[in-house]
């Protein structure tokens, strides 16, 4: 008997093998690694469907020969796991680059000539110092003659004011001199803002970035002079996709990775754009940029990962033990079969993946042994042994 069992068992061995082999040899072969993969799993499903079926045949073949049962005691050995709850999140990845509130090209407000300037590139500059200036003769010999006349305009209108309050010459005339007076300061007042004009300062306290004018060159209105850039007020910046639309929220984590520098900083998000850019569907996030013990500039490369999907209390397993039949995806679980543990197929509905975890959706309770080591050496109604369960 012990014979005819070993006989059997080989038979079983060989079928099986042949089974595999024939399946290679038979069929053409893969033109690309993601025909190769499909083949394999094909494979895999096979090889299930054959354990269970040897299976099934091992306990009908033992109801009829009690020997054969004996002889073929031997469990596959398991391990296995609680279904854990806890809290997932999924996270995406985005590019962004540094940049900065307080980046400025300061330009040209008036025509003039470039009469000096009075910074170099890298200096470090205060709030309101003097960048450059343009030649504002006409301006300054404009000054100066509204001021002459404004002068002998305020002396004829204090003339003319006391001799009307004297009830001496014609209201027009008072009225004349008031308008004179008031035209020539109002003139000497916009004089004063062009002569302004021809200074350029820094708006704020920080570093001369890049100095686009030259000496003895033309100023024209609008065009670039002197480039001033603070560090202390740097973010990270980055345009998203509109699919993501209402996924994140001012004060979410964020993670932020210097490519240069190869250094992972968690920092916060700032804000969210409501406006999509018509051009590229996208809209803007603002990231905070805290207190780095390296140096960034601005434009520099991040890349981001931003939490896109959170759930609490949620069922997550290993990605690995998800497997795949002609009916979707299923886990297997431990049960108890009329005294014996046996492998059972759940099937399951998933959610997203991240860092090799699952989230499932439906099928288990949270109350399931699933099977984590072994898994791939099972097939349904499989008699099992236990190993250490996982914690």
């Amino acid at each position: 008997m012990k014979t005819y069992t070993s006989s059997m068992k080989s038979l079983q061995l060989l079928a099986l093998v042949a089974v595999l082999f024939a399946g290679v040899s038979c069929g053409e072969a893969p033109s690309d690694i993601e025909e190769k993969k499909s083949e394999l799993s094909e494979y895999n499903n096979e090889l299930r469907e054959l354990k269970a079926k040897i299976t099934t045949l091992e306990k009908e073949i033992a109801q009829m020969d009690p020997e054969f049962g004996k002889e073929n005691t031997n469990a596959i050995l398991v391990a296995t796991m609680p279904v854990p709850t806890k809290d997932f999140f999924h996270m995406t990845e985005v590019r962004g680059w540094v940049a900065s509130h307080k980046n400025v090209m300061m330009s040209a407000e008036t025509m003039g000539k470039v009469q000096a300037i009075h910074v170099t590139e890298g200096q470090k500059v205060n709030k309101g110092q003097v960048l450059l200036t343009l030649d504002a003769d006409i301006v300054r010999n404009n000054i100066s003659e509204v001021q002459t006349s404004l002068e002998l305009a305020k002396t004829l209108f204090e003339r003319q004011s006391k001799l009307w309050e004297q009830k001496i010459g014609t209201e027009v005339q008072y009225l004349e001199a008031k308008n004179r007076k008031e035209s020539l300061e109002d003139r000497l007042a916009t004089l004063n803002s062009q002569l302004a004009q021809s200074v350029i300062r820094a708006p704020f306290s920080g570093r001369v970035d890049e100095i686009p004018a030259t000496l003895g060159s033309i100023a024209s209105p609008g065009m670039p002079l002197v480039r001033v850039l603070s560090e202390d007020d740097m973010y990270i910046k980055t345009d998203i996709s509109e699919v993501f639309i209402g996924k994140f929220t001012a004060g979410d984590p964020v993670e932020v990775y210097f490519p240069v520098q190869d250094k992972t900083v968690t920092a916060r998000v700032l804000s969210v754009g409501q406006v999509i850019n018509s051009e590229n569907r996208t809209f803007t996030v603002e990231v905070s940029l805290p207190k780095l013990d390296f140096t960034v500039r601005p434009n520099q490369v991040t890349v981001l990962q931003l939490i896109d999907y959170k759930s609490s209390k949620a069922l997550v397993i290993p990605t690995k033990i998800i497997l795949r039949d002609d009916k979707g995806t299923f886990v297997y679980t431990v049960a108890d079969q009329d005294g014996s543990l046996v492998a059972t197929k759940i099937h399951i509905e998933t959610g997203l993946t991240f860092k090799s975890e699952t989230e499932v959706i439906k099928g288990l309770q949270g109350t399931e042994k699933l099977i984590e080591k072994g898994y791939r050496d099972v097939a349904e109604g499989v008699s099992v042994t236990l190993a250490a369960a996982s914690k």
